[in-house]
């Protein structure tokens, strides 16, 4: 039987190439500015929230509404906020408009994703305007990218935010997220790919861990973040601590905080995460089976996660 053209071409394409591109949506973007400008100019304040709630939410996508659904953020949230923080909004605007540019080695990015890790699925990327909640984070198949933090640099104008807010954001934005977006998609790519987690602090933080590690491996980069050269310095305190704390389920002084803890550096457990996939991978002779091992691991069973973290070694360091 002849072959239709069209299909005889496919079949000589390898898989990879036949690969969807993958979803970015970024109108939302320009839909919240549309919106800021016509809030900063109303004076009623139950007004501005409704221009939020009709002009940004309503017409806003999917992925929009999975953000806010996932960060708590309300119309009434947002127009308080646009009021309230008038140079920070004026100086992230032309960051945000960064996304598209940001975004370019997607495509390519993933493609060797797939080639690590063949099973991997499709998930969408919206680019849209938060409240400081988030530089990423997933919904399902949906990764959302709070446009505000991740496209950020050292010109973000932090000075009306209220502590610890604007300490622990002056940090941030000063190690130029923006210029490292690619790893940041990737991170939030392979959190799509993983099972959810709750429970103890060892199954957040080998998850966290397991993201960043196959993000460095597939972009070439981690990010300038304060908790990579503090974890170098001080990885037998990081690890004696982690070994104190690891089957409780306090996540104050490692994950989503502050440098208000007891390292005084934010989100030192990302490091011991970190350390713990890359210690595993250094033993593994077939990299993409231990890559998918470390994706399609049961973080929700907090038994599976400890043996994976004694076989890596790292607890057992000098």
């Amino acid at each position: 039987m002849r072959l239709p053209f069209s299909l005889f071409a496919a079949l000589l394409l390898p898989c990879a190439a036949l690969a969807a591109p993958p979803q970015v949506v970024i109108d939302d973007i320009d839909r919240f500015w549309s919106t800021y400008d016509a809030v900063r100019a109303e004076p009623d304040a139950a007004r501005r929230a409704a221009l939020v709630q009709q002009r940004y939410i309503d017409q806003g996508s999917a992925g929009l509404h999975a953000l806010m659904q996932v960060r708590n953020y309300t119309a009434s949230e947002y127009a308080e906020a646009m009021r309230a923080w008038p140079r920070f909004w004026t100086s992230v605007r032309p960051l945000t408009a960064n996304a598209r540019t940001a975004s370019a080695t997607l495509e390519r990015d993933l493609a060797a994703f797939r080639q690590l890790y063949p099973a991997l699925r499709p998930a969408s990327i919206t680019y849209a305007v938060g409240i400081l909640r988030t530089g990423g984070t997933t919904l399902g198949d949906k990764v959302l990218i709070g446009a505000e933090m991740a496209l950020g640099d050292e010109r973000v104008d932090v000075s009306e935010l209220p502590e610890p807010m604007r300490s622990r954001l002056r940090i941030f934005y000063d190690s130029r997220p923006g210029a490292n977006n690619a790893q940041n998609n990737l991170h939030e790519y392979v959190h799509t790919q993983q099972h959810e987690t709750t429970g103890s602090l060892a199954q957040y933080v080998l998850r966290e861990g397991v993201a960043e590690y196959v993000a460095e491996r597939i972009s070439g980069r981690r990010p300038a973040l304060p908790f990579y050269a503090y974890g170098a310095r001080h990885e037998a305190e990081i690890r004696a601590r982690f070994i104190a704390g690891m089957d409780g389920d306090d996540l104050g002084d490692w994950l989503y905080n502050s440098s208000r803890n007891a390292f005084g550096v934010s989100d030192v457990g990302y490091y011991a995460g970190y350390r713990i996939a890359q210690e595993y991978m250094r033993q593994q002779p077939d990299e993409k089976a231990a890559i998918a091992r470390m994706i399609e691991l049961d973080y929700t069973d907090p038994a599976v996660v400890r043996a994976f973290i004694q076989a890596s070694g790292w607890l057992q360091q000098q």
